[in-house]
């Protein structure tokens, strides 16, 4: 599901993606930040295994934050500071209730995610 929500400024016909940063909670409790164009499906990325090397070790893992920008610029300076801060600081930004976003909907819980197969 992409979110075309906006023009660019300097093209004004020509919509462009909304941009997010997410913190999601590893099943190790651990803290992963990233970004992307779409939450759910980067989430659901995650959870397969096909997403950040850090988090394919640590899954399930959960969205626990999300933040949206209306340019890709924005997102990653805003990503590359969430990422320099420790995990206290970090906390609290989840804590602040203020960054959970509507972004994704119908994110599964970790005890919904189904076990693997086995072989």
């Amino acid at each position: 599901m992409r979110h075309l929500l906006h023009t660019d400024p300097v093209l004004p016909d020509i919509p462009t993606e909304m941009n997010y940063v997410y913190l999601v909670r590893c099943a190790d409790g651990s803290l992963y930040c990233g970004w992307t164009t779409d939450p759910e499906a980067r989430i659901k990325e995650h959870n397969r295994g096909h997403g950040a090397k850090y988090t394919r070790s640590r899954l399930p893992v959960e969205l626990v934050y999300c933040e949206e920008y209306q340019n890709r610029h924005d997102a990653l300076s805003r990503e590359w500071h969430i990422k320099h801060m420790s995990r206290q600081q970090k906390q609290a930004l989840i804590s602040s209730g203020r960054g959970k976003s509507n972004a994704v909907r119908g994110q599964k819980k970790q005890d919904d995610i189904p076990e693997p197969a086995e072989k």
